[in-house]
């Protein structure tokens, strides 16, 4: 089954009823609503799908959280703070009215226009962190509190708005993982394995030129997943016999070969999908692995 993918366009034109605002260079985008302002509030009950933008969700009402394989109960009168990625496929199913809340919508590069950090390396942002919360009475009072100050600051003049609304979120993401403290325990060996196989395989297959690996490297794994390059080698060498290197070049092999055959792409702008800056590194990297080189390859 081909899971569907909504851009943040589609949010818009679904949700809002509106065309997506123009979106600023360097800054990404960001977005605070009110659920009750939605033109259908039905509309949250939407088809089960990937986003390729990151929410946080406070709500209240009766429904399902349907999110990858698991799923969540939000009874009447409950309160839940959700967060969701670009990565998880997920729909609400809605059991009655009303529903009410806020949310807020960002882009990618939101977060590092204002810090280091982007967003998958926060743990509730990750496909394998928790990210479901229920709240009590308390509690959605005060996230509720944030989500108006996002509102206000949404609404007003002020010059560094953006880097305000920025620190709400960050609260909020900060409050969520105090109530769940667990969620920043090491990951066990065997939740280490499935955690980076499930990491790798969210980076495949390659459909277009103008997709690139946001993880390319040991290293950049070990760091997405919160340990050392050497614990991650170890744990993968112990459970498949090989390092992350070595899996890693398994699977862009795999997928270098399948791109040479059957697309017409520039070699160099296969390698840039994999994640090699210059053609030179991939032809190298090819032939270390394949005794041959790309062009061969593509020409068999």
């Amino acid at each position: 089954m081909i899971v569907p993918t909504q851009t943040l366009p589609d949010f818009y034109a679904t949700k809002l009823r509106r065309p997506l605002p123009e979106l600023r260079r360097g800054g990404g985008h960001f977005a605070v609503f009110r659920l009750e302002d939605f033109p259908a509030a039905t509309d949250l009950a939407a088809v089960y799908g990937r986003r390729d933008f990151y929410k946080i969700m406070l709500g209240t009402g009766h429904a399902t959280y349907h999110y990858g394989a698991h799923q969540a109960l939000l009874a009447p009168g409950q309160h839940a703070l959700v967060f969701t990625n670009a990565q998880v496929p997920y729909r609400w199913e809605l059991h009655g009215l009303p529903y009410a809340g806020y949310c807020c919508v960002f882009t990618e590069d939101f977060l590092p226009a204002h810090t280091r950090l982007h967003p998958l390396d926060l743990v509730v942002f990750q496909a394998q962190g928790q990210p479901f919360f229920s709240l009590d009475p308390a509690q959605a009072a005060a996230f509720g509190a944030l989500f108006e100050k996002m509102l206000a600051e949404q609404a007003s003049d002020y010059p560094l708005k953006d880097e305000l609304v920025f620190y709400y979120v960050m609260e909020c993401v900060h409050g969520a993982l105090k109530l769940a403290p667990a969620v920043l325990a090491p990951l066990a060996g065997s939740q280490l394995v499935a955690a980076f196989r499930g990491l790798l395989a969210q980076q495949f297959p390659i459909v277009s030129p103008s997709q690139r690996l946001a993880l390319h490297t040991a290293q950049a794994f070990a760091d997405r997943l919160a340990v050392h390059v050497n614990s991650l080698n170890r744990t993968l060498k112990a459970a498949t016999g090989k390092t992350t290197s070595q899996l890693l070049a398994q699977r862009l092999m795999q997928e270098a070969r399948a791109l040479l055959v059957h697309t017409d792409w520039p070699i160099g702008q296969i390698g840039y999908c994999l994640g090699f800056d210059e053609q030179t590194h991939f032809t190298h990297f090819f032939k270390r692995h394949a005794q041959c080189t790309p062009t061969a390859v593509r020409q068999v």
